[in-house]
């Protein structure tokens, strides 16, 4: 069906109102104009939508139809006039982030101080591991991602934000805890527990030990987790890389503690990221550069 937004304004005024005469009153139309406008949606929809009865107009079952949707219609409109305008600034819109899960550690303190400073704008806060993270990007399902380095075979933007510091940590009754500037062959007869391949961090110590060409790792045992290494390594298993923002509350109480092995730490950066081209929405790059200013604050 054809239908106008006009035919149906005007035709909400006649039915609310009951009478042609105020109907036109309240358009600032004159009376035969909105007899027209009712008269051309009647023929659209093929079936009378009032009837005169006397002096007096009454609607039909269909004119009652018709004003319940066209009441829902309007409240559409509305609602999506406000969202766009929302979109227009910083009070509203919606956010889609999606974070490593190194980066959580610190992400989610970033996030509740945005949202602290921009209320209206509802967030979507993912976090996973990068792989999925990557394939996010890629499909273009999310605006922003914190995360490692990106790939350079991908087209994306990213703006490095924080120092990432990778440590080796060991429990508090290792032997080589109180040493100064250990040198990578007293690690040899230590199993080192690493995050799976293809994660960041992984990626990161693999190039690391590939250039020290005088080492080579004895074992090594993969997990999934910064949370699975950490319990891993206080229960004696090995010692573990991480990042050092992943081990602020267990360096705090004593539960474990960083080698001062020569080398270390490795430091990596943080990237804000998007997808080359995106058109960030305003409330994206609010986030992106609350994030950006903050980290400079901080520093």
């Amino acid at each position: 069906m054809n239908i106008t937004f006009r035919q149906l304004q005007v035709f909400e005024a006649v039915a609310r109102r009951l009478s042609f005469t105020q109907a036109a009153e309240e358009l600032f139309l004159t009376q035969p104009a909105v007899s027209m406008q009712v008269r051309q949606l009647e023929n659209v929809v093929g079936i009378p939508l009032y009837e005169q009865l006397g002096k007096r107009i009454h609607l039909t079952e269909a004119g009652k139809l018709m004003l319940r949707y066209r009441t829902e219609i309007r409240n559409q409109v509305e609602e999506a006039n406000k969202e766009l305008n929302d979109l227009k600034g910083t009070e509203g819109g919606h956010l889609q982030i999606t974070v490593a899960s190194t980066v959580n550690y610190f992400a989610a303190r970033l996030l509740s101080e945005f949202c602290q400073q921009y209320p209206r704008i509802r967030v979507s806060f993912d976090v996973t591991n990068r792989a999925t993270l990557l394939k996010q990007l890629e499909s273009n399902n999310t605006d922003l991602a914190l995360m490692g380095s990106p790939p350079g075979e991908m087209e994306l933007i990213g703006e490095p934000f924080m120092d990432n510091p990778l440590v080796i940590i060991a429990p508090p009754n290792h032997p080589l805890v109180d040493e100064k500037d250990i040198p990578l062959r007293k690690l040899k007869d230590d199993p080192l527990i690493m995050r799976e391949v293809g994660s960041g961090t992984r990626v990161a110590m693999e190039r690391f030990f590939m250039e020290k060409k005088n080492f080579k790792l004895i074992s090594t045992i993969e997990m999934n987790s910064n949370e699975a290494i950490k319990q891993s390594v206080e229960a004696g298993l090995g010692l573990g890389i991480v990042s050092m923002h992943t081990i602020e509350l267990e360096i705090e109480v004593g539960r474990l503690k960083v080698l001062d092995v020569r080398s270390f730490p490795i430091v990596r950066r943080w990237y804000i990221v998007h997808r080359k081209g995106k058109r960030l929405s305003i409330a994206a790059e609010s986030f992106r550069n609350f994030v950006l200013a903050k980290v400079q604050t901080d520093t």
